[in-house]
């Protein structure tokens, strides 16, 4: 196993444990109030590590870098988180899930397009397999009751969210390997964030937020998975495509849906069924494949 691909597997685990804890955050935290919280902290505290680790603003980072950095944090952190939280509302979270898992196939499709990667024979199986494993997992056979133009808008919004997030991520793989990897990381949060203040702005949403943080009672649990979803885990899944092919990291991202049942029947003592099981050994068996050829 590479670096890349540790690291990509190690992203996948702390953000399933980062959405086991948000889960019980957004409880009392509306999901874009999160999210901006979740933006804000990692930044502030994301900036002395970068100062201390690589000191001021590089001379090597050019403008045009800059500006992919920047665009690319405003695409997959800003718009994509907004249009995944509109679907979530609308679809629920099992159907979201599902909508998800085209993260991995956009992110292939992207980078076949754009870099020049592709994926030998064995690759594509366990993609197969890994993708199997996770639709397996997200699979409900209760439905809620939604109108099929709801479930239409909602499939838009949850596909775009998804698209935005690959686009973004498979824009910045190339100057991920030039410029210094902190200095990219807290660029790009610095970027998402302020896209989600203007669109909370216009929304009329930035007004009282001051209130409705301090009507929050599950602190500890946020300011946790905030570290762990917003700083770490961004840092583990910006150098997964950094020292890997954009293809295989994230397919080995999507075993985050397989890790979040897993912690969800060990921390939320959620139900494990044979289902689920079935879907974790798939999922694990295709990310064997993918990381041994």
């Amino acid at each position: 196993m590479g670096l890349g691909e540790f690291y990509s597997i190690t992203c996948a685990v702390i953000w399933a444990l980062a959405v086991v804890l948000f889960k019980r955050s957004g409880e009392s935290l509306a999901p874009n109030d999160l999210n901006l919280f979740k933006n804000v902290l990692t930044f502030c505290l994301l900036l002395p590590i970068v100062l201390f680790i690589e000191g001021w603003v590089p001379q090597t980072i050019s403008g045009w870098q800059w500006s992919i950095l920047l665009v690319s944090g405003v695409i997959g952190i800003g718009l994509a988180d907004s249009f995944y939280f509109k679907a979530l509302n609308t679809l629920g979270a099992s159907r979201m899930g599902i909508v998800a898992s085209l993260y991995s196939p956009f992110v292939i499709l992207l980078s076949v397009l754009f870099l020049g990667e592709f994926l030998v024979l064995w690759q594509y199986l366990g993609f197969v397999l890994v993708l199997s494993g996770v639709l397996l997992v997200s699979y409900r056979r209760r439905r809620q009751q939604l109108d099929e133009q709801h479930v239409r808008i909602g499939v838009i919004f949850g596909a775009l969210a998804v698209f935005l997030n690959a686009a973004g991520v498979v824009m910045v793989k190339p100057v991920l390997e030039q410029v210094p990897f902190l200095w990219a990381v807290w660029v790009r949060i610095l970027a998402g964030a302020l896209a989600l203040l203007v669109m909370l702005r216009l929304r009329g949403r930035l007004r009282g937020l001051g209130q409705r943080l301090r009507a929050h009672h599950a602190w500890p649990n946020t300011v946790i998975a905030s570290l762990l979803g917003g700083m770490i885990s961004m840092m583990l899944w910006l150098a997964g495509y950094k020292y890997t092919d954009a293809s295989t990291a994230s397919v080995l991202n999507e075993t985050a849906s397989v890790f979040i049942v897993l912690f969800a029947w060990l921390i939320l003592h959620e139900e494990l069924n044979r289902r689920k099981i079935a879907g974790v050994m798939l999922t694990f068996c295709g990310v064997i494949l993918m990381i041994r050829f």
